[in-house]
């Protein structure tokens, strides 16, 4: 067994090393071969265990990371909508409950990879096990340390409800949303085809502070920083027919080549549409979206 030194060590290493592949790489997701290849000084340990939803290293004394699955299992753990998870122990006794248990009563901060799709996970991390039910045989923890903060949803005041909702909305959404519309969108702009995805953003078409602004593949836009912003402030529109449309003062400005090529070129193109119909963008949240530019 590892000391309890080497272990918080090994720890610290792995948030490290997930600011530099996840945080570092424009927070999009990580393959479940990269989360297997994590090395410390050398020595492989990797961060997914294969077949289940929970990571015991052999020689750690409590539990290193939990997976949430693509499809449902047995145990039917779930986030919640106010970003919280539940997360079962394993059938049986003993075992990984044992160490899972331990990182409860240790307070070790823990990974939690949510996944995206098939194969792909975002990281949440620290997490930190709040509640261990033995009766149920769950533990549950939230996704961010604030929320922890707050205490019980059921018990939250009106002002600490909508703190709780700006938080998950941002904090636990918003990533996952990005995550599949950047995979509808192979990773490339719209409108300009850049393909760094740490310059990308999701945009909302109608913003997801409206009702209509479902987090949902069909509401989003793969976009790179400046049109992402062009498009938020109406510099910038699209048609329901899917064309790139520049505001008019903008179009006639005279300014550097930033404005000419990264704006006024794209008047009249055709965005790229993913491949897969049903993540293209919603012609009818396109038209809504697109009145708002034209009365401008």
């Amino acid at each position: 067994m590892r000391s309890a030194a080497e272990q918080a060590a090994i720890r610290k290493d792995v948030f490290r090393w997930l600011d530099d592949v996840f945080i570092g790489h424009g927070g999009y997701e990580i393959h479940h071969t990269v989360l297997r290849s994590y090395a410390y000084h050398g020595e492989r340990i990797p961060l997914l265990d294969r077949g289940k939803g929970i990571r015991n290293p052999a020689d750690f004394s409590s539990t290193l990371s939990i997976m949430s699955g693509w499809k449902k299992n047995q145990y039917e753990d779930y986030e919640s909508d106010d970003g919280w998870v539940k997360y079962h122990y394993r059938a049986g006794e003993g075992g990984d409950n044992v160490k899972l248990i331990r990182a409860f009563e240790a307070q070790d901060p823990i990974v939690y990879f949510s996944a995206v799709r098939e194969g792909y996970y975002l990281p949440y991390y620290p997490i930190y096990i709040a509640e261990n039910d033995p009766v149920e045989r769950v533990v549950r923890f939230p996704l961010d340390e604030g929320l922890a903060v707050l205490g019980d949803p059921a018990s939250y005041t009106i002002a600490q409800k909508r703190y709780a909702d700006r938080l998950v909305q941002t904090r636990l959404h918003q990533p996952i949303f990005r995550a599949r519309v950047l995979h509808a969108y192979d990773g490339s702009c719209t409108v300009c085809a850049l393909r760094h995805s740490e310059l990308l953003d999701a945009a909302h078409i109608i913003p997801d502070a409206s009702e209509q602004g479902v987090a949902h593949v069909t509401n989003g836009l793969a976009m790179c920083k400046i049109h992402h912003a062009a498009y938020d402030r109406n510099l910038m529109g699209i048609t329901p027919d899917f064309e790139v449309r520049i505001n008019s003062a903008l179009l006639h400005e005279v300014d550097g080549p930033m404005l000419r090529h990264g704006l006024q070129d794209m008047h009249g193109r055709q965005i790229q549409l993913p491949e897969r119909r049903n993540e293209r963008p919603a012609q009818d949240r396109l038209a809504e979206r697109f009145a708002e530019f034209a009365a401008r």
